[in-house]
């Protein structure tokens, strides 16, 4: 039996003898891609290839590139564990050509490696080619030799693939495997195809046209080669399984959860849609980690999440008590880090992710399913409510592919219908609270060519105006006090990207002046925004393009700055630490980097040195252009969310700091004068967030804290070496006063329960004490309930106090009548009426409010209310 490692091997090395460049897997997070939340096709790395935008040095390629179909357009989540061959994540291997060989190489090297490196069987193996395609057709009747038998013309529905609704697009030729007649299922086309017999394995796409967008088609000027072979599928053909958990991958990581939950012996039917979910979710959450997706609340780290509380649930279900998945990453790691070694790399952080969000879902499961269960046994039907689905999706983290998992199990479906009505009220408040800028990029088309751009070298340059826009469309002219944007056919401004902020500075002509106070980049186009301060902005305009060279300078040494911390951060916390994210301004620095705890005082002291040191060094800067792979290979860290060419351009700071980057920098590390760290928080589940300062604006900022620290001094009437002796004994002396305080506030509670018992209301079996308490903190007003309630039987307890327009509202009630008279539903009875509200438990509860004027009426209403509750 051939093992998945040795079949995904076998593939690469195949295609490489015959003149193919191995590529390795690119990130599951599309680099520069905002049409994907994921990678979910090998082809997605090679997109801009197939549209010309990103030449290579190379026209053949193989690929075995992982992909995740778990959220958009693409998910399968829901279908995971119940059939044989849904996954969230899986391998696509692929060959490519550009522009290279066509129709019949593609269809020769498919046929070779299936049946001459597999050995499949040939009566096995079953074709269809797209209706028209009578090319394809012919070779593979004439040159394979596929009898008509096993040949089916399908339509485009699935036989013809395209990029979008314009582009990119041709047919498609799908070879089949047949898994016997012992399994059920009809020929591709036939009324049973979604059987599980013929089972397709792999896709030839021959992208041969260019979608115009009036839908006629023109021929490609280089015919193109896009295939796609399912690793989990061939695997599971090669290991005599037509169920792709059948295969070595899956059964081994089926027998460690099944472990980690404490299953002994066989597992039952019943167990293993939960194990095949469990054994599938750890590969996806595993890699995503791996490529810097963190567990959140939004976008990808939605995502994330669902699938790892989906997995954690089904854990649950299998009888695990404690935390387990986390347990599945080493056996995976033993699977598949040797051919991902990104994967070994991020072993023990993967770990670390998986395990805290196991203890944080324990926490929103229990409150959901509380939730759930409740409303599952008030159903008078068979339908979830779609309000229930949305609040427990909204208030509680409930993913609804957990509840719609609970409602399968017991025979129950969603109002969808209602839940989308919930999320689109919720889209639409969201949407109302938010403001859009013009969309500049639809419009590109219409403004010229790529820019080409000089900034790297120069920081003025002659150009010519090649159009203006205004609101975002093309305009004629720009004229005098009018805002808009100037697009050059060169410029020395750096266009917004990669965090680092797009230059301003002036654009001058005969008579013409046009202040830049913004630059950013679509497309290869720059955009020049700003204001015309003099003359007329208009097509073939000749004129000189100026950078504020002391803002660039600025920009340069804090993007520099953010290179030394990237290297001092993953010396000083682990190898894990990678960018998420930037902003280089002139007066300082934003770096996000992932790690799953807060960084220590110590840490961060040891960082600063770390990077002032390499300042000191005065470490010379050398920017060159590698190949992408030979770039790595010499240690090259890429920064996340760039998208990056066959050619790259390599930042280096000696051994120290090696990055891919396309920003600006300095020419030195001693430029920098020194860096100092103003911050350090978290910004989100995984992520945490650096503030910085370099150059002028470092020794500005320390001079404002030393400036800051000398007017403390002189408040404190101390030498500023003595502020921290002085600021001691005042700390020490207002912690005196403050127990002082404490004790005579528990006295006058004791002495005010004491007389205020004696004005207890008997209203039947209660005694109701109301009292307002002007001046008394929250401390006060709680103690002087406890007094009371211990004073008197069956106590009901309001005590309101205002001070400074707010006022502070405490209800207690004796447990022998909360049931009737609900601390919570009290206070709020009051709270109501003088402009606030509040919460708590049945017998305690308190609020606050901002209308002293209606306290007392307010106040004067409790006893009809309880009356009311207790007749």
């Amino acid at each position: 039996m051939m093992s998945t490692n040795a079949l995904r091997s076998r593939f690469i090395e195949y295609f490489k003898a015959n003149e193919h460049r191995f590529v390795a897997s690119s990130s599951l997070v599309p680099a520069s891609d905002p049409t994907l939340l994921f990678t979910n096709a090998g082809m997605v790395p090679f997109k801009d290839v197939f549209l010309g935008r990103d030449p290579r040095d190379y026209s053949r390629a193989v690929s075995a590139q992982r992909c995740v179909r778990a959220g958009g357009k693409h998910n399968d989540l829901e279908n995971v564990g119940y059939t044989a061959r849904h996954h969230t994540f899986f391998e696509m291997l692929g060959n490519f050509s550009f522009g290279d060989y066509f129709k019949r190489e593609a269809i020769h090297f498919a046929w070779g490696f299936l049946t001459g490196e597999l050995g499949l069987p040939v009566d096995r193996l079953w074709v269809t080619v797209y209706e028209d395609d009578a090319e394809a057709e012919a070779i593979w009747k004439d040159e394979i030799g596929i009898p008509e038998a096993r040949l089916a013309r399908i339509g485009a529905k699935d036989n013809f693939w395209q990029m979008g609704d314009t582009g990119p697009c041709g047919p498609c030729s799908e070879i089949f495997y047949d898994h016997g007649d012992h399994v059920w299922g009809g020929p591709p086309g036939t009324p049973e195809e979604d059987g599980d017999r013929f089972v397709e394995i792999w896709n030839l796409v021959f992208m041969q046209y260019d979608r115009q967008p009036d839908g006629t088609m023109v021929d490609l000027p280089k015919p193109s080669i896009d295939t796609g072979m399912g690793l989990e599928r061939i695997a599971a053909v090669l290991q005599g399984t037509h169920d792709n958990y059948g295969i070595d991958v899956f059964q081994t990581l089926m027998a460690a959860a099944a472990e980690a939950v404490g299953i002994e012996g066989e597992p039952s039917e019943a167990q293993l849609p939960s194990l095949k979910v469990v054994a599938d979710h750890i590969r996806a959450t595993a890699f995503l980690i791996a490529d810097g997706v963190m567990p959140s609340n939004e976008g990808r780290g939605y995502v994330l999440r669902r699938i790892m509380r989906r997995a954690i649930r089904h854990g649950y279900k299998l009888g695990a008590t404690g935390t387990f998945f986390y347990k599945l990453v080493a056996p995976l790691d033993t699977l598949m880090g040797e051919a991902y070694p990104e994967l070994a790399g991020a072993r023990e952080q993967i770990e670390r992710v998986v395990a805290q969000e196991e203890q944080r879902f324990a926490e929103t499961l229990s409150s959901g399913m509380k939730i759930l269960e409740e409303s599952i046994a008030a159903l008078a039907g068979t339908e979830i409510a779609g309000e229930t689905v949305f609040k427990l999706y909204d208030t509680y983290g409930f993913p609804v592919d957990l509840t719609n998992d609970v409602a399968r199990e017991r025979g129950l479906t969603l109002d969808e219908a209602g839940f989308e009505r919930e999320m689109s009220a919720q889209r639409e408040r969201a949407r109302a609270a938010s403001q859009f800028g013009a969309d500049y990029h639809a419009r590109l088309d219409d403004v010229g060519e790529a820019t080409e751009f000089l900034g790297y070298s120069e920081l003025s340059a002659k150009a010519a105006v090649v159009s203006v826009l205004v609101e975002g469309a093309p305009a004629a002219s720009l004229a005098a006090d009018a805002e808009g944007v100037v697009v050059l056919d060169r410029t020395p401004f750096y266009g917004e990207s990669g965090g680092q902020l797009g230059d301003t500075g002036s654009i001058r002509g005969d008579g013409f002046v046009f202040e830049v106070t913004d630059t950013q980049k679509q497309s290869g186009v720059f955009l020049h925004f700003g204001r015309v301060v003099e003359g007329e902005a208009r097509a073939g305009l000749a004129v000189t393009a100026t950078v504020d060279e002391r803002r660039r300078h600025d920009i340069e040494l804090n993007h520099t700055a953010t290179h030394l911390l990237h290297a001092a951060l993953r010396d000083t916390l682990g190898s894990h630490v990678q960018q998420k994210g930037s902003m280089v301004a002139p007066d300082r620095l934003r770096f996000d980097f992932s790690h799953f705890e807060s960084v220590t005082p110590e840490q961060l002291a040891t960082i600063e040195a770390q990077v002032n040191d390499k300042i000191r060094e005065n470490i010379e800067g050398r920017i060159y252009e590698r190949s992408y792979d030979d770039a790595v290979a010499e240690g090259a860290t890429a920064f996340f969310g760039e998208k990056y060419g066959s050619v790259v351009r390599v930042v280096r700071f000696g051994d120290y700091s090696v990055e891919l980057c396309g920003g600006t920098h300095a020419p030195s590390t001693g430029a920098l004068g020194f860096v100092k760290i103003t911050e350090e928080r978290g910004v989100s589940a995984g992520n945490r967030r650096l503030e910085a300062v370099s150059g002028s604006h470092a020794l500005s900022w320390i001079q404002q804290i030393i400036d800051r620290q000398a007017r403390v001094a002189t408040q404190l009437k101390a030498a500023p070496s003595e502020l921290e002796d002085k600021l001691d004994r005042m700390l020490e002396r207002v912690s005196g006063l403050e127990k002082q305080l404490e004790a005579a506030n528990q006295k006058l509670a004791a002495s005010q329960g004491a007389d205020l018992a004696g004005q207890a209301v008997a209203i039947g079996r209660a005694n109701l004490v109301v009292q307002r308490m002007d001046g008394a903190d929250r401390k006060t007003l709680r103690d002087t309930v406890d007094a009371l309630k211990n004073k008197l039987d069956n106590a009901i307890v309001v005590l309101g106090a205002a001070a400074d327009g707010k006022i502070a509202l405490i209800a207690g009630v004796a447990d022998e009548v909360k049931t009737h008279v609900p601390a919570g539903e009290l206070v709020n009875h009051v709270a109501g009426q003088v402009g606030g509200k509040g919460g708590g438990r049945p017998d305690m509860a308190q609020a606050g409010g901002s209308e002293p004027a209606h306290l007392d009426a307010a106040l004067d209403s409790v006893a009809d209310w309880v009356r009311e509750r207790l007749s």
